[in-house]
């Protein structure tokens, strides 16, 4: 359903990408984040699986400013081989790939953003940052409390498990409190990940619920 593309940012990064359109008019389009194992098969699937939900969805390799091509399962070797470029990420820089991904689809009508892990933390600064989103989704963003004095400019959506051994629940309190225009959700039982059915951490019940808040999200607000 998908291809690969090469998107330009406006400091002139060529960055790598994966696209899924629908079949006929789109609803919209939809930016998807990765996580740091890069636009692997999941995210992959992510975007085609939003595609059949009729949005033009696009991942944009953001690792590519540091690491080309990158994509990774999650075997314990794969995890913490990923995890290694964590300290190269600079999400100034991202947005400005968020921003690429963003013009690319931009003919599909009102835009989104849906991110993961690092990619949900970048979905909250890309609707604090970028100009034009109609809604936002993040799911496990472990940095979205450091961001929480930034302000949305459109609506947004979180999701957290309450069983996430790297965030904090108080951290999501926190969030909730400080952010009462947000939707947020916990889910009990669910670990960090749980969306991902490659995943060992991997729950089914938690993943469909939040996939269908996600797609009521999306339907209220890209209109």
């Amino acid at each position: 359903m998908g291809k690969q593309l090469s998107l330009t940012t406006t400091d002139q990064h060529k960055l790598g990408a994966y696209r899924a359109d629908p079949v006929g008019k789109p609803r919209g389009g939809i930016v998807v984040v990765q996580e740091i194992f890069g636009v692997n098969h999941h995210i992959r699937a992510v975007c085609d699986r939003l595609a059949a939900l009729g949005y033009v969805a696009i991942a944009p390799a953001v690792f590519d400013r540091f690491v080309r091509d990158f994509e990774s399962g999650y075997t314990p070797d794969e995890v913490a081989h990923a995890r290694s470029y964590i300290g190269n990420i600079h999400f100034g820089k991202m947005m400005r790939d968020l921003a690429a991904a963003q013009a690319d689809i931009k003919d599909a009508g009102p835009c989104g953003v849906v991110g993961f892990c690092l990619g949900g933390t970048a979905a909250y600064l890309a609707a604090c940052k970028l100009p034009g989103l109609s809604a936002a989704v993040g799911y496990y963003g472990g940095g979205v409390a450091k961001f929480i004095d930034e302000t949305p400019a459109c609506p947004v959506q979180l999701h957290f498990g309450s069983e996430d051994q790297g965030i904090p629940l108080s951290s999501v309190e926190d969030i909730k409190q400080r952010r009462p225009e947000l939707e947020v959700y916990i889910y009990e039982g669910a670990a960090h990940g749980f969306n991902c059915d490659e995943r060992a951490s991997y729950n089914s019940g938690a993943a469909a619920l939040a996939w269908s808040r996600m797609q009521e999200f999306l339907t209220k607000n890209m209109k």
